[in-house]
């Protein structure tokens, strides 16, 4: 039986050197290219047809998702300040579903299944909701690493547990989804493998389960890029109200 790893293994299509940079086009890159181009095809499309103020399967689904990404961002972000953070948001998380859900397609590859991937997304996220805390407040940023109502005696102590806490952030962001994706993979693969393989009065049986998680993977691959997004408006939330 195949390795259930083999899922993850990146395998270079194009080779490109420049320098001494491998630019080459591998699967990961094409897979997200597919991702992007979904997307984007997707609101081009109906940009094209024409907004039409009786929308159409594919105009809904797009206006439903705004508005659902759209309340998100309001509710943990606020309406005033919120507004200048849909489109990256809404981005973010179309483009996250958009790959988890062609790392389901047999043959493709899931490039939030890498920690480096999701690695580059929370440390960016991270960086950027310092530098809006810093635009924002000044200098005065600082004070969200003393909770309000700490003693005073009690703040050299708190400083690094809060400085440690939002550190954290960026790790547990990018291993939460690497993780999900990556373990609901390996099972399918799993039971791929033992269908193949095992006798034929008994496949039955893992290929019965594999189309069940299947499902639950479709519905993971949502779930996960809501948390992700819905943690990423928090942490901004965070830095402007200095919670």
């Amino acid at each position: 039986m195949e390795s259930p790893l083999h899922h993850f293994e990146v395998h270079t299509i194009i080779p490109i050197h420049i320098g001494g940079l491998d630019l080459s086009i591998n699967n990961a890159v094409v897979a997200m290219w597919v991702g992007l181009a979904i997307i984007a095809g997707s609101f081009m499309l109906v940009v094209n047809r024409g907004v039409s103020p009786i929308p159409g399967k594919l105009q809904s689904v797009l206006e439903i998702s705004l508005e659902f990404i759209r309340s998100m961002v309001y509710e943990f972000i606020g309406e005033d300040e919120g507004k200048k953070y849909v489109p990256f948001i809404a981005s973010l998380f179309l483009f996250i579903l958009a790959c988890n859900l062609i790392g389901l397609v047999p043959g493709s590859y899931t490039i939030t299944s890498q920690v480096v991937v999701t690695g580059a997304f929370a440390t960016g996220i991270f960086i950027m909701t310092l530098v809006i805390g810093f635009c924002k407040h000044g200098m005065h940023f600082l004070g969200i690493l003393v909770p309000p109502g700490v003693p005073k005696i009690m703040i050299p102590l708190m400083i690094p547990i809060e400085i440690i806490s939002m550190l954290a952030r960026p790790i547990s962001l990018a291993v939460r989804l690497f993780a999900n994706m990556t373990a609901g993979h390996t099972v399918l693969a799993v039971l791929f493998g033992l269908a193949l393989t095992s006798p034929a009065w008994v496949s039955w049986m893992p290929f019965g389960f594999t189309i069940i998680i299947n499902g639950l993977e479709i519905a993971i691959a949502f779930i996960q890029a809501y948390i992700f997004t819905t943690l990423t408006c928090v942490y901004i939330g965070d830095v402007i109200k200095l919670h």
